[in-house]
């Protein structure tokens, strides 16, 4: 996961769209469904480790992984688990508070987390040393790019692209973010945010949900097969109420 935008919404709810920079290989083609506890997940399931990039969940709550935390590292293998494992993982525990508290992240690659819910924006960053947690303003746009493919000065170009296409706009639809992911960009196919590099590292889907008061909607964008698939989670507003409760 390279590319990450958050956008909310005037009804409470709001827009999460990601683009996945991978090898071509490691595209899945459907998307899966499975329940850990009493939390239902709906997720585009990795090829290459079983694990994802991407899960809404029907408690109301949206995980990502993006690659790498603040400054590219060298891969250093063998590490404890997949990060799109520990995605997954991120379910098994009540509470965000109880998954940094309690998730062993000693042996996991650096990584960046991005967890979204009611009104609340989690930024985790594991470094490879220590766990970084910031919350950000859940009532403004954000923008992540991957610090393993992309330099601070392309993050910062990024950040410009996003915040000039900000600037047209008092509300925002699915539709215009989406168009966003698929064409932001100075024509230079290796930075911009469809990206290819020599076709070892490209984008090969964006996904987007659009979390509403009673529906998770999620829209998954294949860029290899060029093809599109739909899913809905109903909200679960007795796990909503739980999990926000024990926030």
């Amino acid at each position: 996961m390279c590319t990450v935008t958050y956008l909310p919404q005037t009804d409470g709810g709001f827009l999460f769209t990601t683009n996945r920079d991978e090898a071509p290989h490691r595209s899945p083609e459907n998307l899966d469904t499975t329940t850990i506890g009493r939390t239902q997940l709906l997720f585009p399931r990795d090829t290459a480790a079983g694990g994802t990039w991407i899960i809404a969940a029907d408690n109301g709550t949206v995980a990502c992984i993006l690659n790498g935390a603040f400054v590219r590292h060298k891969h250093r293998p063998p590490y404890r688990r997949s990060r799109g494992l520990m995605a997954l993982d991120f379910f098994s525990f009540n509470t965000l508070h109880a998954f940094v508290q309690q998730y062993t992240f000693e042996g996991m690659e650096p990584f960046t987390m991005v967890v979204v819910g009611k009104k609340q924006v989690t930024d985790l960053r594991w470094d490879g040393t220590q766990l970084n947690v910031q919350e950000k303003d859940a009532n403004r746009p954000h923008l992540w790019s991957s610090p393993t493919l992309y330099s601070p000065e392309m993050q910062q170009k990024r950040e410009q692209w996003f915040s000039e296409w900000l600037d047209r706009r008092d509300t925002f639809e699915q539709s215009a973010i989406l168009h966003w992911h698929r064409t932001a960009g100075e024509g230079d196919p290796e930075n911009d945010v469809v990206m290819n590099r020599n076709n070892i590292v490209r984008t090969v889907s964006i996904t987007s949900i659009a979390a509403k008061s009673q529906v998770l909607d999620l829209t998954y964008h294949d860029l290899l097969r060029q093809q599109t698939k739909k899913a809905q989670l109903p909200v679960n507003h007795e796990a909503l109420a739980v999990h926000h409760r024990k926030n």
